[in-house]
């Protein structure tokens, strides 16, 4: 009998654990990606007349879902340093799993004869042939109608998207650049199989989301070397949503600290009652905390009247809706903490304490979002404008380790809240790797 698709991610669900139970790493094993075989995108470049051709995968295309943001500046263009920029290369293809209500996908493809729409992964990269056929893969897999694991992490199906692409690159024998839109995959062992299959056939792979690239305010660039003594990051949402977005902010400064990224051993995640507690008893640093919050646009007044007025913790109390926390520990001592401030806060906020400062090291990253604060979810540009390079040039303009590591983080903080708040071991991001040179963050 044929299974439908839910009925597969539920019994994948079923059958798969959030952790690889009992691996360690012997050392501490670098990660960083070999130079990447050459893909077509170096054929592109060789080819002066050519523009390159570009595939969108993904779930479901709305108003404002990420696939509108991506299938939009590459087909209309976006305002870059003051101009509006057309990317080089063409939008060609879309696979769109989902269609309902509000879908933008056939008035995209009606008013572009150009962009066409595939009933298949393998059709959309081929062009509806029987060879790779693009020279570069968008996979958003964000949004739509999937079914939750018992601890709610949505099934978004990355992973399994991701397979067919491979498979596409397998059977033609060779790759193009490809970027996976936000975490990998709700399942870390699917996302070390994403992860080890880009290195094995060398594939350039990128991921992540916007907050690592957006602005920030105040415009701070982490020095390389930075001596981080601790970090926190204030922001809001929900658990296997946005805070990853947190974890992704965190990540991209803690990265830069001395010997660079070494790996996380532990996760403890803090909620209700347990998170006041440990507010209360400053298991992560008040200061910085403070100092997050003082960066943060959306402060909500702690009393009627009142525009810019700081909490008090008993005011805490009454404005924040079930707040919860992730601490954890990298294996050189480094504590970060994540604290999600719904009620409170609407951006998400950076602060470090660096052992040659004697201010915290504070900023925000600035993510206005739509419609309330904004009508072009500008934040998504950046993202887009270093996809585009790394379609023209074949390099990636960040590790993926730092997205495959945020991956782990977020199924950790997922899995301590679900099994009560308690810590656990992280042995399988025993890993390390050494960030870009540039934190390639938007400074316009």
């Amino acid at each position: 009998m044929k299974m439908t698709r839910r009925e597969l991610l539920e019994a994948a669900a079923a059958s798969s654990l959030a952790f690889i139970p009992g691996k360690r790493f012997a050392g501490l094993p670098a990660m960083n990606p070999p130079a990447p075989s050459p893909s077509s995108c170096e054929e592109s470049r060789n080819s002066p007349s050519a523009r390159p051709k570009i595939a969108l995968i993904t779930t479901i295309m709305f108003k404002y879902a990420h696939s509108q943001h991506f299938a939009d500046r590459f087909l209309e263009g976006y305002g870059w340093n003051g101009e509006h920029h057309k990317p080089p290369m063409d939008l060609v293809s879309l696979y769109v799993e989902e269609v309902g209500p509000g879908d933008l996908s056939r008035e995209r493809a009606a008013r572009f004869p150009s962009l066409k729409i595939y009933p298949t992964i393998a059709e959309a990269l081929t062009l509806g042939g029987s060879k790779l056929a693009v020279d570069g893969v968008l996979l958003i897999g964000e949004h739509g109608d999937y079914p939750k694991t018992g601890k709610g992490q949505v099934q978004y199906p990355r992973y399994q998207f991701f397979q067919q692409i491979v498979e596409v690159f397998r059977s033609s024998g060779r790759t193009v650049p490809l970027f996976n839109d936000k975490h990998l995959s709700w399942n870390w062992d699917w996302a070390r199989e994403m992860y080890d299959t880009s290195r094995s056939m060398g594939i350039p792979f990128m991921a992540g989301s916007s907050l690592p690239v957006t602005w920030r305010i105040p415009s701070l660039e982490m020095p390389p070397g930075a001596p981080i003594q601790e970090a926190v990051c204030v922001g809001y949402g929900g658990a296997d949503s946005y805070d990853f977005h947190g974890l992704e902010t965190i990540q991209c400064m803690v990265e830069r600290r001395r010997g660079g990224e070494c790996g996380v051993k532990w996760l403890e995640a803090y909620q209700g009652e347990k998170f006041w507690d440990a507010y209360e008893e400053r298991v992560w640093s008040r200061a910085l905390c403070e100092a997050a919050l003082c960066r943060s646009h959306t402060l909500t007044p702690a009393r009627l009247g009142f525009n810019d007025l700081f909490p008090s913790l008993e005011e805490m109390r009454r404005i924040v809706k079930e707040p919860f926390a992730y601490q954890y520990e990298h294996r050189d001592g480094l504590k970060c903490t994540l604290l999600m401030l719904n009620g409170l806060v609407q951006d998400f906020n950076f602060a470090a304490r660096l052992a040659d400062r004697r201010e915290p090291f504070s900023t925000q990253m600035y993510l206005p979002m739509p419609p309330g604060r904004t009508t072009l979810a500008n934040f998504f540009s950046p993202l887009v404008n270093h996809v585009e390079k790394m379609f023209l040039t074949g390099k990636p303009a960040y590790p993926v380790e730092r997205t495959l590591l945020t991956t782990g983080l977020t199924a950790a903080g997922v899995e301590s809240l679900y099994r009560n708040q308690t810590r656990c071991e992280t042995p399988h991001l025993a890993f390390q790797y050494q960030p870009a040179r540039e934190s390639t963050y938007w400074r316009t």
